[in-house]
């Protein structure tokens, strides 16, 4: 593992998921919330964390920045010219602001690999930027009304994956296999054609899940479905789900698997964030069939969901604007146990996770 960016961005890689033997699941009660960064123009939904203690992320405002825990200087201020409201305890590297001529991009996927870190925004042009030491590059471009990319992320160092609403009759895929330097779109011949209605959303970067070769890609709106691919997107199939589906603002909102056959996916609806019905359902098949959990009961609408590692796959995370709920039985039933708001949440381990939403970054200590 080494940084990418030296004093300005660390080396970032996928979420870490070990999946090892666990001892049995625990009764997790409450969580600790350490506020890391504050800023109220701060919206973050793209947060990754790696093995070597380092997290990254990107904002809607175009900026990226990273932490290294194992630091233990002092603070580094993220806007050296408010240095009241914007600072990360401890050690922190923030001062990136890209811009693509007059546009901000509004970053909603991050990823990185050995060969550098990545981040791509939503919207029209869509633009994604390699970060490598001290240079940043685009190296890939859409112009189309209709673009919106939701989520990235990589199966090795050399291939990569992001997804995206459609702009045609098929989800956006994009792919590198080239470490990252040059991106291509699969046609629509080699996509599973798109219902009516059927789009995604840029609430988390977790619309897309990786085991191995194994990919799944979650859509959502008035069609929510998994696009599945064995082969690192070599070739698709698509598999119907029972989530709650029909409106632009329903279905699968994340998706995540902690080993080739058992999943999990959470939604909703977000403007009707109080309902708890048929916004969740885990897998045991590989995504092939899914059954809804825990009707009528929470979490409600959360917009990320994530398997603790190390834990058999018995433990998960759900995390939204409303709060944070855990399950110790892969997800069939579940304890709110904060109403603490993020967007999105990744685990440094069985214990210890990190969290980013409106306002702020913070450090979550899960315990019993």
């Amino acid at each position: 593992m080494r940084r990418i960016l030296p004093v300005v961005l660390l080396v970032l890689i996928m979420s870490c998921k070990d999946k090892e033997v666990s001892i049995k699941p625990r009764n997790i009660s409450n969580v600790e919330v350490e506020i890391l960064l504050q800023d109220s123009l701060l919206n973050v939904r793209a947060l990754e964390i790696d093995e070597d203690d380092y997290f990254g992320f990107a904002t809607s405002n175009g900026k990226i920045g990273g932490k290294d825990f194992n630091f233990k200087g002092g603070n580094i201020y993220v806007n050296k010219e408010n240095k009241q409201d914007d600072y990360l305890k401890e050690s922190a590297t923030v001062n990136f602001q890209i811009k693509h001529d007059t546009i901000i991009p509004n970053f909603r996927s991050l990823a990185a690999t050995k060969n550098g870190g990545f981040v791509l925004g939503i919207g029209n042009p869509a633009l994604l930027y390699k970060i490598d030491n001290d240079s940043i590059k685009l190296v890939y471009q859409e112009s189309h009304p209709k673009a919106f990319y939701n989520s990235m992320d990589f199966w090795n160092d050399d291939e990569g994956i992001a997804m995206g609403d459609p702009t045609d009759d098929c989800m956006s895929i994009i792919i590198t296999r080239d470490g990252g330097n040059t991106w291509d779109k699969l046609s629509c011949n080699d996509l599973p054609k798109i219902k009516e209605g059927e789009a995604a959303f840029a609430a988390s970067d977790t619309n897309i899940s990786i085991v191995g070769n194994h990919t799944w890609v979650a859509t959502g709106g008035k069609v929510s479905r998994v696009l599945y691919s064995p082969d690192k997107g070599y070739t698709w199939e698509v598999y119907e789900t029972p989530i709650v589906q029909g409106k632009p603002t329903t279905g699968i909102y994340s998706i995540d698997f902690y080993d080739e056959l058992n999943g999990f996916a959470i939604g909703g609806d977000y403007t009707n964030p109080k309902d708890n019905l048929e916004n969740k359902m885990l897998t045991k098949d590989g995504g092939k069939t899914w059954k809804l959990v825990a009707q009528n009961e929470t979490p409600n609408y959360r917009s990320c969901v994530q398997y603790i590692p190390n834990t058999n796959g018995k433990e998960l995370v759900a995390i939204g604007f409303e709060g944070i709920d855990f399950s110790h039985d892969a997800g069939n039933t579940w304890k709110h146990i904060s109403d603490e708001g993020f967007y999105t949440i990744r685990f440094l381990n069985d214990s210890t996770a990190y969290a980013a939403g409106k306002g702020r970054i913070s450090k979550l200590v899960f315990r019993e």
